[in-house]
């Protein structure tokens, strides 16, 4: 029974707009500025959205900077990632997008420096190792669940276990040749 106690629970906010986004901070830190409002493969969005940052950054800081960056975009993020799916009462909504921006952060960040094609087969491996989740991924997109810190910290980590995945794709292909 609703009341002024116990207000009727809202339902879950399946599809982010632009109202939301702007909401909280948590929002637009986690829907990666908006690329996770893509209605077409946000997690791609989102990763070619840090992509694009990252190259950006990159030209602006040295190794040690951006190492920095990724560690404490990954606090900030475990919080906005924390504060968004709760505000959505989605467990691990495709539209946070946070994840997939500092996790490639680590992998160009570790690849560097490389081509253009070089990032675009750590882009095409990070991307395959989060969408397919094989094996290990899998492993890691199961064990944190629900919400508040425990939940946010899982939104990150399989993300941060394709990133691994694809590094030593990265480096088995580096040494064979």
């Amino acid at each position: 029974m609703a009341d002024a106690l116990n207000p009727p629970l809202a339902p879950p906010v399946i599809r982010p707009d632009l109202r939301f986004l702007l909401a909280h901070p948590a929002h637009w830190i986690a829907l990666g500025f908006g690329s996770g409002l893509s209605p077409v493969a946000p997690g791609t969005a989102g990763t070619l959205f840090g992509w694009l940052v990252y190259v950006l950054i990159d030209c602006m800081v040295n190794s040690a900077g951006m190492g920095i960056i990724i560690v404490v975009a990954t606090l900030v993020g475990w919080w906005a990632c924390t504060v968004t799916a709760s505000h959505m009462r989605v467990l691990d909504p495709g539209s946070i997008v946070w994840d997939e921006v500092v996790a490639f952060w680590l992998v160009l960040w570790l690849v560097m420096p490389a081509g253009f094609i070089g990032q675009l087969v750590a882009f095409v491996l990070f991307r395959a190792f989060d969408a397919i989740k094989p094996g290990p991924v899998a492993w890691a997109d199961d064990l944190f669940h629900g919400f508040g810190w425990r939940g946010g910290f899982g939104i990150l980590f399989d993300d941060f276990v394709a990133a691994f995945c694809a590094l030593l794709v990265i480096a088995a292909w580096r040494f064979h040749w």
